[in-house]
């Protein structure tokens, strides 16, 4: 039987696919702070308005110093890597850069052996192998599309905040798992934190160095941040259960990249799809053993 946080955290991947998607069209030839900055704000309206409509807002607006000081180191580690790969998505084919943030869960599987002492199964080994095989060949055929994986201002950005995310990934184990912090109340505070920072670096930024691109609303942009509120509310859900193994967690929430691909290719005319199919279907044999791993 298919555990519950594997349930959840393939909603969040799907969700989180079509977030790719949009983020993708919403910083396209535009300028990337104030997307940034607008998803964000519709998507913490959106998770207040669910709050309210469940009557949880006064149980998410519960948060001791210590917790808000922490949520807050989170949000800037969430923030520093969103910035970086939003930069990177307007630069970049979104069927290079998609599986090349999917690669974080290398680094989340690397740290979740040293500070949380997860072991796979056999089975789940072997489709954290063929997962990764898979992100590693849709970085390989970036080559085809006339990429410099060594120059490209756009992989270096996605790298970092890749990495990044995965350190974020293993924080959020800590503060969900270790300490018991309330899902809720992380997500909400969270997502405030982060519209205050990223208000803030907009402004920054544009006092410092001016504007480069011109800036134009998009749907995507609110579409953006909701799918997001979304897919993080599953994530948050499926990482407070205490059976839930962060380095397969992880690694299932990138196959979101699936998604991407199978959409996002298509919508904005990628370069070598077939190519790149051997790919997908590394990932989905991946996702498969891990959801019958037991």
């Amino acid at each position: 039987m298919i555990p519950a946080w594997m349930i959840l955290i393939l909603g969040s991947a799907f969700a989180l696919g079509f977030y790719d998607i949009c983020k993708k069209h919403a910083v396209r030839e535009n300028s990337v702070m104030p997307v940034l900055f607008f998803s964000t704000v519709c998507g913490l309206i959106t998770l207040i308005l669910a709050l309210l409509f469940s009557g949880t807002i006064t149980e998410a607006a519960v948060c001791s110093w210590r917790d808000f000081l922490l949520i807050l180191v989170k949000a800037v580690i969430v923030g520093s890597s969103w910035t970086f790969v939003y930069y990177a998505m307007r630069e970049l084919p979104i069927s290079i850069a998609s599986p090349i943030r999917a690669s974080s869960p290398l680094w989340t599987f690397i740290g979740s052996i040293f500070l949380f002492h997860e072991i796979p199964t056999v089975l789940q080994g072997i489709g954290m192998v063929c997962i990764f095989c898979g992100y590693v060949l849709f970085s390989l055929l970036g080559k085809l599309e006339g990429i410099s994986f060594k120059k490209h201002k756009g992989i270096h950005w996605i790298f970092i905040g890749t990495f990044l995310g995965a350190c974020s990934a293993l924080f959020d184990k800590y503060l969900l798992g270790s300490l018991q912090m309330s899902r809720i109340t992380v997500q909400f505070w969270f997502s405030v934190d982060l519209v205050f920072l990223l208000g803030t670096a907009w402004l920054v930024r544009a006092a410092c160095f001016g504007k480069k691109h011109q800036f134009q609303w998009r749907w995507t942009i609110p579409a953006t941040g909701i799918l997001l509120i979304a897919a993080d509310y599953l994530y948050f859900y499926a990482v407070s259960l205490p059976e839930t193994q962060i380095a397969i967690l992880s690694l299932v929430r990138r196959s979101s990249c699936v998604i991407t691909f199978l959409f996002g290719a298509y919508l904005f005319h990628d370069r070598n799809i077939w190519k790149k199919m051997a790919a997908l279907c590394a990932i989905l044999l991946g996702i498969l053993l891990l959801a019958l791993a037991k």
